[in-house]
């Protein structure tokens, strides 16, 4: 067993991010649980051809830690992946990390008032495990371990479990099948006939790579999505040296791109003349790259600017719009052997298949394994949708708080810029809490709810004609976005006052133990954090 006053479960950028408030907070006392076999999240996860950001890269990064090297405008996967591991590293963070340790359950005990979290290794839950090359952070030594923790961060991200079409006969097909999200990089598709299901952020980018390699690349669309160019260039040596030697430069570089993300969220969201023209803007652009009028009928939205997620892309109507791709304006129905069936009826012969077909989001698998107070399980308190006040703490979860989770993911901006305002929030109430527990008051988490459907109502998420992953089918509630800027989230953060937990009762009396002693910490690993 292990004591610990705060758990928290990830090593992506929030689970990170929260380390990182907690030790500048002056509390040491945390360890890291991370399922993978390195920090990263979905920049570890996600190694499919052409992976990249679609925020600018200097926005995209710790307030702290700036990063003067970013290779160009939007950064590639790898790189931020890399970036994560240098925060870590110059953060001292290795000795708080217990790298291929998955929680399998979190309960709350409420005699002790402590959070009691089941660990095993990912991937190997009944076998005991040794070191395997990890490159930062400890790993247990035991086949299983129970963390108790006064405090249990849920950082566990948003788009981390991929969502796997029911297709009558996909399980049956005879080639090379994976997700995104599970690039198989064994398969071969060097002169292969590929199926990639799906249009989203992921197809975009993947599409354009295949179609230099593959013989042929079959998409199939069930939806078209709005695509906006990209643009951006690749920052030379002496931008980057001047990075360097002139941080204000860098920091300046920030603010301007921090202020064009917020002015962005007017044509996200649903202003009409910002949506107008920004609209104008992608049309334009479907024009300029696609000749074929019937082509770019059957690429054009037929919803409204903004109600689904907006993409970025130079590349993927050109090769659309090339020999090396035909577009299927329909979902994939059926898979029979190597034929793949679509909604229209047409059949295609293909070697490998890949679903570029999204995640779990408003249905997170953590919620299944995280009980609280009365045995009531996340998944349940969320079965009409996720809640939370402040899009971070949730009634009937005493000292409980979820990063990244309801109501905390942006539409029009850096989702690093919320994970650091969480942060804040929650390192904000452990000063507070003086050893309290912290239960939320229902009725608060109620009306940020209630807040939350009313600033919602008239935005294009709710209101524009289409499916998206932002609403929970459940509810028909926006689930995932905050609807409105960074800067409105950080004004509401700042407002709670405590008011949103319920009057501390005494706990001392209902403890009838303690759960075990806080081993002595060995000093923190040297950072230099910036």
């Amino acid at each position: 067993m292990t004591r610990v006053e705060v758990a928290i479960v990830g090593a992506g950028f929030a689970g990170i991010g929260m380390a990182m408030a907690l030790r500048r907070a002056g509390r040491e006392d945390f360890v890291v649980l991370e399922r993978g076999a390195s920090v990263g999240g979905t920049w570890r996860d996600n190694t499919y051809p052409g992976v990249a950001c679609d925020v600018p890269s200097h926005l995209y990064g710790f307030a702290a830690h700036p990063n003067p090297s970013w290779s160009g405008t939007y950064a590639k996967g790898a790189e931020i992946h890399s970036y994560l591991e240098h925060v870590v590293d110059v953060e001292g963070l290795g000795d708080r990390l217990r790298l291929r340790t998955a929680m399998r359950g979190a309960e709350w005990d409420a005699g002790h008032a402590v959070w009691r979290i089941a660990t095993s290794p990912a991937g190997a839950p009944h076998q005991p495990r040794g070191r395997h090359g990890a490159p930062s952070g400890r790993e247990g030594e035991t086949e299983d371990d129970v963390i108790v923790a006064d405090v249990l961060v849920l950082a566990c991200g948003r788009l981390t479990e991929p969502t796997i079409p029911r297709i009558a006969g996909l399980e049956q097909f005879p080639g090379p099948l994976f997700h995104s999200a599970r690039w198989d990089h064994a398969a071969d598709l060097t002169g292969a006939r590929v199926g990639v299901v799906g249009t989203g952020a992921s197809a975009v980018q993947i599409v354009p790579e295949l179609a230099r390699a593959a013989a042929h690349v079959t998409l199939f669309q069930r939806t078209p999505a709005w695509i906006v160019p990209r643009g951006g260039d690749a920052y030379s040596d002496a931008d980057r040296a001047r990075f360097v030697t002139d941080p204000a430069s860098l920091e300046a570089l920030r603010d301007d791109l921090y202020a064009e993300g917020e002015a962005r969220f007017a044509s996200r969201s649903g202003d009409s003349a910002a949506a107008a023209e920004a609209e104008a803007v992608a049309l334009a652009h479907l024009e300029r790259q696609v000749a074929d009028p019937a082509l770019r009928a059957a690429l054009t939205p037929d919803y409204a600017f903004g109600c689904k997620r907006v993409l970025l892309s130079d590349e993927f109507y050109p090769a659309v719009a090339s020999d090396a791709v035909s577009l299927v304006p329909a979902a994939l129905a059926a898979v029979e052997g190597s034929t793949l069936i679509a909604s229209d009826g047409t059949r295609h012969e293909m070697d490998a298949l890949v679903l570029a077909t999204g995640f779990a989001s408003t249905r997170q698998p953590y919620a299944e394994l995280v009980a609280g107070e009365h045995g009531q399980t996340l998944a349940e308190h969320w079965s009409g949708g996720m809640t939370a006040f402040a899009s971070t703490v949730v009634a009937g979860f005493p000292n409980l708080f979820v990063l990244n989770g309801p109501n905390a993911s942006l539409g029009h901006s850096s989702s690093v810029l919320m994970i650091e305002e969480q942060a804040g929030y929650v390192t904000r109430v452990l000063d507070d809490r003086s050893g309290r527990v912290l239960r939320v008051d229902p009725d608060a988490e109620r009306q940020y709810s209630e807040e939350i459907a009313r600033a919602a109502a008239s935005t294009r998420w709710m209101t524009g004609g289409c499916r998206n992953w932002y609403v929970d089918e459940r509810s028909g509630r926006l689930a995932l976005l905050w609807p409105g800027t960074v800067d409105a989230f950080r004004e509401r953060l700042a407002r709670a006052d405590g008011t949103e937990f319920l009057p501390a009762a005494d706990d001392a009396h209902s403890r009838r133990e303690d759960p075990g002693p806080r081993p002595a910490r060995e000093p923190a690993l040297e950072g230099s954090p910036a």
